[in-house]
């Protein structure tokens, strides 16, 4: 069984793009299911070193939020915060509903099939905007797809980083075998 890991403080809700104008504005790229939210916040956290910024404005603009932060308040202080990862502090996240999980709780989560085959570890989370969610897992069988839908997941235990599945007919069928 992995180690668990620590609780992160932080989750990423954005991802600076660039300068917006010349007054510091930042465009950044939603990476939460709740944009709303950012509205809301009096502080964010930036880039690996989780630096604390006063928020002074929120905006959206084809499908990204413009962020104004106080002391980044022209073009050449914008865009030294290119490329960096917006986070916000764990304790002021939005409560996720009954079945809903954060990425970090999904990731390194060991996936059995309900007669005990260990299929390996959760790598990646694929968001299908069409349709339910794919965990990618990795394990002896290679990669395996598993489609985040009920008739598949049997169950998820998050202290024991466990998931069980029900495979659908062929999803773990060898290609070959095909």
């Amino acid at each position: 069984m992995p180690d668990k890991q620590p609780e992160p403080r932080y989750l990423a809700v954005g991802r600076i793009l660039r300068p917006h104008g010349i007054a510091g504005e930042l465009r950044v790229e939603i990476l939460t299911d709740y944009p709303d939210r950012l509205t809301r916040l009096r502080h964010l956290y930036v880039g690996p070193t989780y630096r604390r910024y006063a928020v002074t404005s929120v905006r959206f603009h084809q499908g990204l939020a413009l962020l104004r932060f106080a002391g980044v308040t022209d073009r050449n202080a914008a865009e030294l915060l290119r490329g960096q990862l917006v986070w916000v502090a764990l304790a002021e996240a939005i409560p996720l509903e009954e079945g809903e999980y954060y990425l970090h709780q999904l990731l390194g989560m060991q996936v059995s099939t309900e007669e005990g085959e260990l299929l390996g570890e959760i790598v990646e989370v694929l968001d299908m905007p069409a349709a339910n969610d794919v965990y990618v897992v990795h394990g002896l069988r290679g990669e395996v797809l598993i489609p985040a839908i009920r008739e598949v997941i049997l169950s998820m235990d998050l202290e024991t980083r466990q998931m069980v599945i029900r495979p659908l007919p062929g999803l773990l069928s060898n290609p070959e075998e095909a």
